[in-house]
């Protein structure tokens, strides 16, 4: 195989070219090749300088993922990076689209960089629970000081070009065209610049302050994760006057302890489970798609509204349709209203606000459908209802429109039956703020055709959501999961926990929020019977005394002006009362770790039914829908990828123990240990 780095004279100046599509990974075969190039530049006595540059779209964007797990080929990145930093001529980075990871290394290896203005840097591997492990949080301090160096390693986000010039980690910002040529102008301007400027051979200047604020102002965003406060660590190493090799040589020790741990194991399973979950079982990846110019919705509340964001923001245009007029007008506020925030915040212009609501058409006319390509219905969650709707938009929506309900747990397969095209019909159910939230369940029912379903998912990326395929089940794959954590929380009540201490294992565990945080957020009177007279739990009888959750000021929780929660005496007051009433035991005491047992070993357990099922395609989709819809801790992996990190043999004792019946393939692991699949 031809080697995928190449070397081209310009006079005197060499330039080291980079071809490794789609985005100049650096894999072995690159690292090979550069360490080469630079020996070669450095042996020929008529080369001056180096340029390194890539073909492509982008300068070197990161590792090679398919090395992932895989026995490591030299040279290893670090000897590279050292090899460009050490040469005795000096060399040029030519930087446009992305220098990731260790492509922002091998950059900081080189003397000097350019940029065009489109460009932008960054060392993301802190999103893979790791740090830059080729001295990146080395130089980085030395070249553009603590704070700078703390937000690009820890946080993890590409800074652009103008702020890396601004700091010093570029040197020039060139033209968007003229990149090779103006680096290589430039390399000859510097040619016979001495000394070198080795980012090694410098001194980052201690800032405790910045450091202690860092710490304080992320400390709720890094809470539970051990990589942002590693790549703190080594921050601070590069700066407490130790030597480069000292810091280098923590810097390793500490990547290679992140490497070993569970955490860095589950972000990285969560990168390729990622991708995994838009391929489709038992569909051609070169299925015809089906076009979709145009969506309508039905229902403009909040989940129709935030629905109708996610397209008009691709610049697909949307007819919503709603009953009433005070009805439309009020979720046509709030799209807009949600739109004028984010441009308040930065982070959309204002033609952009208004060329959103130029391509949005309210109407009460439902007829007005009848020319899209795709509608989603989001009404109320019943069922009648939604066959109604099915009913009438097949009667008027013209051949091969794809109709799709975002129910959160009905069946989709009744739901097509109604119509004369079930082939047509599937689920997208969106998470609530569906602006905000990125999870797509997309249903596939039993008749849907493969076109559809592989236009959906390839829709879904089209508006930045990440989808996954769920079959037919009540409440699909998370809510279904979700439903013995619910009433497994009830019960621990009615045992002698407490909401708070509930909810306080969940946190810790590191959800964003317990059950009960959640139903008072979401409203605990979402799927009550509306019946105040009839009370059967603890659940109806705070519905019925109007303890709707945090938007009626009291739910499980009571809430102040600002909406903080407290223990609430009417609370135990009720709970006390129903175990009187069910003659109950009395109340004992609960440890964490039953709370941990009783609720999150029957989820994992549900899932392991689910793929039992086959309403999901692999137990990494699970993981997938639990990360993005319910704030599962990225740094745990997803309930599955935790279950098989907590033990199947201890997760199968655990449900046992508490009379749970443990799902048959979770039996078959403990007999024959491995992953579930």
């Amino acid at each position: 195989m031809p080697s995928p780095i190449r070397t081209e004279r310009h006079g005197d100046v060499l330039v080291i070219v980079s071809d490794n599509p789609p985005v100049n990974a650096l894999g072995a075969a690159v690292r090979e090749g550069l360490d080469a190039a630079i020996r070669q530049g450095v042996a020929d006595a008529s080369i001056a300088a180096m340029v390194i540059r890539c073909d492509g779209r982008t300068f070197f964007a990161g590792a090679d993922i398919t090395e992932f797990g895989k026995p490591p080929a030299g040279p290893m990145l670090p000897t590279v990076v050292d090899t460009i930093e050490a040469s005795s001529k000096p060399v040029v980075a030519a930087i446009h689209g992305t220098a990731l990871g260790g492509g922002c290394e091998v950059a900081l290896g080189c003397h000097y960089r350019v940029a065009v203005p489109s460009a932008k840097l960054g060392t993301p591997e802190v999103k893979l629970g790791l740090l830059p492990g080729a001295g990146g949080t080395q130089r980085l301090p030395r070249l553009a000081g603590v704070p700078l160096a703390m937000e690009m390693t820890a946080l993890g986000d590409p800074i652009a070009a103008g702020k890396a010039a601004d700091a010093g980690l570029i040197d020039r910002i060139v033209g968007e065209d003229s990149l090779e040529a103006d680096a290589i102008a430039y390399a000859r301007e510097i040619a016979g610049k001495r000394p070198l400027p080795r980012a090694s051979e410098r001194q980052a200047r201690a800032d405790p302050d910045a450091v202690a604020a860092f710490r304080k102002v992320n400390a709720r965003r890094f809470r539970g994760f051990e990589a942002p406060e590693a790549n703190v660590a080594c921050i601070e190493k590069a700066a407490d006057g130790s030597s480069f090799a000292d810091g280098v040589a923590f810097e390793r020790r500490s990547f290679a302890g992140l490497m070993a741990g569970t955490q860095s194991a589950a972000q990285r399973h969560l990168f390729f489970a990622e991708r995994q979950a838009g391929r489709i079982d038992g569909i051609p990846a070169d299925t015809a798609l089906r076009p979709v110019a145009s969506v309508g919705i039905v229902g403009a509340g909040t989940m129709g509204g935030g629905i109708a964001m996610n397209f008009l923001s691709a610049g697909i245009p949307v007819t919503i349709v709603e009953m009433r007029q005070d009805a439309l007008d009020r979720g046509i506020g709030t799209v807009r209203g949600n739109y004028e925030a984010t441009a308040a915040k930065g982070r959309m212009r204002p033609e952009q606000v208004e060329a959103a609501m130029g391509a949005l058409t309210p109407t009460l006319d439902f007829g007005a459908l009848a020319g899209c390509d795709l509608v989603i219905e989001a009404v109320y969650e019943t069922m009648e209802v939604k066959k109604d709707i099915f009913t009438r938009l097949d009667a008027i929506c013209k051949s091969g429109t794809i109709l799709a309900s975002n129910t959160s747990y009905l069946d989709v397969d009744e739901i097509a039956a109604c119509t004369k095209r079930p082939q047509d019909v599937l689920g997208m159910h969106f998470f609530s703020p569906a602006n905000v939230m990125k999870l797509l369940e997309v249903v596939r029912g039993a008749r849907t055709a493969p076109d559809v379903l592989a236009t959906v998912m390839a829709l879904a990326r089209r508006i930045r959501k990440v989808a996954v395929v769920a079959g037919v089940t009540h409440g699909f794959i998370g809510n279904r999961m979700l439903m013995p954590r619910q009433v497994e929380a009830m019960k621990l009540l009615m045992e002698g926990a407490t909401p708070e201490q509930v909810d306080r294992v969940h946190v810790a565990f590191g959800m964003p929020m317990g059950p009960f945080q959640m139903s008072d957020l979401a409203g605990v009177d979402i799927g009550w019977h509306r019946d105040p007279a009839r009370i059967e739990n603890i659940r109806d009888a705070l519905a019925a005394e109007g303890r709707w959750g945090q938007k009626t000021g009291a739910g499980f929780y009571d809430y102040d002006a600002r909406r903080q929660p407290s223990p609430s005496p009417r609370v135990a007051e009720i709970v006390e009362d129903f175990r009187g009433r069910s003659g109950a035991p009395a109340p004992r005491d609960i440890s964490d770790q039953e709370i941990v047992e009783r609720t999150l070993y029957p989820l994992v357990n549900e899932g392991a039914l689910i793929l039992e099922g086959g309403f999901a395609q692999r137990a990494s989709d699970i993981d997938v829908v639990w990360i993005y819809g319910y704030g599962w801790p990225v740094y745990r992996g997803g309930p599955m990828f935790w279950g098989e990190s907590e033990g199947w043999d201890r997760i199968v004792a655990g449900l046992e123990k508490h009379g749970f019946e443990p799902a048959g393939s979770l039996r078959a692991k403990v007999k024959a240990p491995g992953a579930i699949h």
